[in-house]
């Protein structure tokens, strides 16, 4: 296991739904952490978390106002820093959609400034949350992740002599995570009816703690250049109606612009570069910069077929009503009850 006791880490988009959650878990485990430095733009969720995770309590741990549109303010904040997640997106599909270049400044843009600040500090390890909608993209929001992989990936390739590696996690929908369809439907329950955008629509499930999990992974046994890929069971959008709000009407109005039926996580055109971990699918980079065969045998890594892909509605595991409720009061409302 990683041990980030006397390290100093830094989130960006520290303030949001995972970046709290690793922060609880870092701060639980390892006490003796160096730093812990929350890097985000937003004053007002500094301040509510601060309320969490007091720096009396933590002393480790730094609030660091910043946009990663803004080099300089990274590269401030990257000194002395071990290990940067980076976490901060534009990731609104329709706010996307509606601002283009904001997406774009945020999402690419603010990538390379990640990559360079890192360069030019002595960052070791930077892990980069991606997105399904990365994968065979169709709206604005997923381009700009899968430009942003391309970026984390490629700079592996221009580290020179640098102890320091780039790797990307890239999961699904994350349960309870802010904007989520599971929390929006919580709030609709007693209402009049819950709205479904298409009544054949699926979706990956994993818990914001499973996120950690992958991130933390990915952080410890990168090589540089991959992309994880968690294995985690699918849910039917009809069967997380039932689930949460069984007696009101279910209304279906049709997918929103660049939405998908089904997410993917791997598409037919990775299947040449994906390896199956056990745990985890590995999308390796084309031109890795060490030896591949050495990573498949100290990985026991296992190529998956040509053709292969990955996503909700093919999947072999899913979630039930029944599993879905006690999820929702395992990990997002302790009282929930229909």
């Amino acid at each position: 296991m990683l041990d980030l006791n006397d390290k100093s880490i830094l989130i960006t988009g520290g303030s949001g739904s995972l970046g709290k959650a690793l922060t609880k878990r870092i701060l639980t485990h390892f006490p003796n952490i160096k730093r812990l430095v929350i890097f985000s733009r937003d004053e007002q969720k500094q301040f509510q978390m601060e309320q969490d995770f007091p720096k009396s309590k933590y002393p480790g741990i730094r609030y660091f106002i910043g946009d990663v549109r803004d080099f300089d303010r990274m590269k401030r904040a990257f000194k002395d820093i071990n290990y940067v997640i980076h976490a901060a997106a534009m990731k609104h599909v329709p706010i996307a959609e509606y601002n283009p270049m904001e997406c774009v400044k945020t999402n690419i843009m603010g990538a390379e400034n990640v990559i360079n600040a890192a360069l030019e500090t002595d960052v070791e390890r930077v892990v980069a949350l991606s997105t399904d909608k990365a994968a065979a993209p169709i709206n604005l929001y997923g381009a700009t992740k899968l430009a942003s992989d391309k970026l984390f990936i490629a700079a592996n390739n221009i580290r020179g002599k640098r102890d320091i590696r780039f790797s990307v996690v890239r999961y699904g929908n994350v349960m309870g995570s802010n904007g989520s369809v599971i929390p929006f439907f919580l709030k609709r329950k007693n209402t009049d009816f819950l709205p479904i955008t298409d009544p054949t629509m699926t979706r990956f499930n994993i818990s914001l703690d499973e996120g950690v999990d992958m991130v933390l992974h990915a952080l410890e046994n990168a090589w540089g250049g991959e992309i994880f890929v968690p294995k985690i069971p699918s849910y039917k959008i009809t069967e997380l109606a039932q689930a949460v709000a069984p007696n009101i009407e279910h209304r279906v109005i049709g997918i929103r612009p660049g939405e998908k039926i089904h997410e993917e996580m791997i598409t037919t055109a990775d299947s040449f570069y994906t390896y199956d971990l056990g745990k985890y699918y590995v999308i390796l980079p084309s031109t890795p910069n060490w030896d591949i065969n050495e990573f498949i045998d100290k990985n026991k890594a296992t190529k998956v077929k040509q053709g292969f892909c990955y996503n909700s509605g093919d999947n072999t595991e899913w979630v039930s009503v029944e599993q879905m409720r006690a999820l929702i009061k395992i990990h997002i409302d302790p009282d929930f009850s229909i």
